[in-house]
């Protein structure tokens, strides 16, 4: 049988940086990925770092190439996007160094929070996490999948 190179990024971890401000993927994430593989930590406007896996780095290659040099909106939202995020690839244990601006903006000093979005994964502030999680507490379910169309 086959085996699928597909991470399905769910789950809530914790994780503390270390000295160096390098985080630890967790290794339920990252063993189809190998160490040379290229993800992407973006700013989000929410106050956390949205983390796109390979998959998705390749889709936004991709959808950013159809863009005109000559489309100034599309260029700029560009060079915002890569201006403010980070490549990187992680070491034999996991663990890729984040950029100060980065955690500046999400809020991080020394623990944060990785949250699985399935085909993409966030880091959040505890503080920020506890916020969020506040917005959907005691929420049916069911009412906020039919919200979103599932």
């Amino acid at each position: 049988m086959a085996q699928s190179r597909t991470t399905v990024y769910s789950g809530r971890f914790e994780h503390t940086l270390d000295d160096k401000n390098r985080l630890t993927i967790p290794s339920v994430w990252r063993w189809v990925h190998t160490d040379e593989e290229t993800f992407l930590a973006i700013p989000h406007p929410d106050s956390y770092i949205a983390v796109l896996p390979p998959a998705r780095v390749d889709k936004l290659l991709a959808q950013i190439a159809d863009m005109k040099l000559s489309d100034r909106d599309a260029q700029a939202v560009k060079a915002k996007i890569f201006s403010e995020a980070l490549s990187f690839t992680f070491d034999k244990q996991g663990r890729f160094g984040v950029s100060a601006d980065l955690l500046k903006h999400a809020g991080i000093a020394k623990d944060a929070v990785l949250s699985g979005m399935g085909d993409t994964f966030n880091i959040l502030s505890p503080a920020r996490w506890t916020e969020m999680s506040r917005s959907t507490t005691g929420e049916n379910f069911g009412d906020m999948m039919r919200r979103i169309g599932l």
